[in-house]
């Protein structure tokens, strides 16, 4: 959420920012309504210190044995109309939160001016994609080949886009999300959460799911609490209205969750694979920071989740999105990207951002600098380390081999129980 004296000091930098994100928000409405709110503010505060002195006054008119009706008959109707007043500034204020809640993140200087994806500006590749001598398959025929990925049995169990994994399949699932893990804890400084797969709205708030992005959500009808579309959720709230101690930051926390995406703005894209899920794994970063790190903190948790990729083998590339294509909480981002032979493209895999203070602020996250200063909010980022499904698609597609199995890159192997190969064999039933 953006500071409103930031909106009310600098509003054509707000104005320039909404439309440089293709994005519409009634600015002038907003601004509109915080200068009544105001001035009201300024009426209330001239009424309360007309009936301080007025009470003076009438005190010193019965000390003298005079008749102050006439002053009490007033202070009645200003007590009346401060009544009035308060309840339109409690009603203003509502309506402020509301709308503020609304206006996405200021981009940061460094983000390049652009409408969607095609303005995206490629950062660097890592890695060769390899030449088949045959014509590469598409992860869900291997899937369904090796009797690994199970579409009609989610679809009959759940719906569409949920996806039964088998086997040795549900063994490189498990094995991806263990080494992600075992990666980002013993190397890259990040310490283990397991936190609730449901969280409430306040939380979703938090973040910035809610309100704007309720209809992707899965909500509980008979609870206040939602299962959560990202581990990002329940991290970076681990410390709401909270205020961390002088010297407690940077803070890096990871953890494996489920994700539950509703995708109800995606109709007709992915619809095959396991690339667009209503439910996933996902190993996810996150971090608090000072201001002035923040974005070194960034590009260390790019390369964090880049190294997963180059530890498994995966080429890939590192995009960094314009303005137009970033989420609503973000000021900058990169999307890892990685190859996918069978569909020959890259396809995103991971998506790593540097919110700045906008999330604190809506979830009242503070530190202070020394004992000496005042409160300030931190700066948070997250990032997927990575997608564990997208993974194990793009190590189907690029580990195959012409005669249908699948190669277990040498990293997993001992996560694989010393398994080094996926081959056809019969159905599990």
């Amino acid at each position: 959420m953006l500071d409103l004296r930031f909106i009310r000091k600098d509003p054509e930098r707000v104005r320039l920012a909404l439309k440089n994100r293709g994005y519409s928000f009634p600015l002038d409405d907003l601004l509109k309504k915080d200068e009544e709110w105001r001035a009201v503010l300024v009426q209330v505060q001239s009424l309360k210190e007309r009936r301080n002195e007025v009470s003076k006054e009438i005190a010193v008119m019965k000390a003298k044995g005079e008749d102050p009706s006439e002053l009490l008959a007033e202070m009645r109707d200003v007590s009346d109309k401060i009544k009035e007043l308060e309840k339109r500034v409690s009603t203003l204020e509502e309506e402020l939160r509301e709308m503020l809640a609304l206006i996405p993140n200021i981009p940061h200087e460094s983000v390049p001016v652009g409408a969607g994806e095609e303005d995206n500006v490629e950062v660097r590749r890592w890695g060769e994609p390899r030449k088949f001598d045959f014509e590469p398959k598409p992860h869900w025929e291997i899937g369904e080949m090796l009797d690994i990925l199970d579409f009609e049995r989610g679809t009959k169990l759940a719906e569409s886009r949920f996806t039964v994994i088998k086997g040795l399949g549900a063994r490189l699932e498990r094995a991806l999300i263990n080494f992600m893990l075992d990666l980002h804890t013993t190397e890259h400084g990040y310490k283990e959460i397991f936190p609730p797969f449901l969280v409430n709205s306040k939380a979703m708030f938090g973040t910035g799911q809610l309100p704007k992005f309720e209809q992707e959500l899965y909500r509980c009808r008979d609870d206040d609490l939602y299962l959560i579309p990202t581990a990002e959720v329940p991290l970076t709230n681990l410390f709401m209205d909270e205020i961390l101690p002088p010297g407690s930051l940077p803070i890096y926390v990871t953890a494996y969750t489920a994700c539950f995406r509703r995708e109800a703005g995606s109709y007709g894209k992915d619809i095959r694979g396991i690339i667009r899920q209503h439910q996933f794994n996902k190993v996810e970063l996150v971090k608090f920071s000072e201001p002035e790190t923040s974005y070194e903190e960034l590009e260390k948790m790019v390369r964090d989740a880049e190294e997963v990729l180059r530890r498994l083998g995966l080429p890939y590339r590192v995009v960094l999105l314009c303005t137009g294509d970033m989420g609503f909480t973000s000021a900058k981002t990169y999307d890892i990207e990685v190859w996918m032979p069978g569909q020959g493209r890259y396809r995103e895999i991971s998506s790593c951002s540097n919110c700045e203070e906008f999330q604190a602020r809506r979830a009242n996250i503070r530190y202070k600098p020394s004992a000496a200063e005042k409160p300030r909010y931190v700066h948070t980022l997250n990032g997927s380390g990575v997608a564990v499904g997208r993974t194990l698609a793009a190590i189907l597609e690029n580990y195959q081999q012409e005669d249908g199995s699948v190669i277990i890159p040498e990293v997993l192997v001992p996560y694989m129980g010393g398994i080094r190969v996926i081959a056809p064999s019969g159905s599990m039933g």
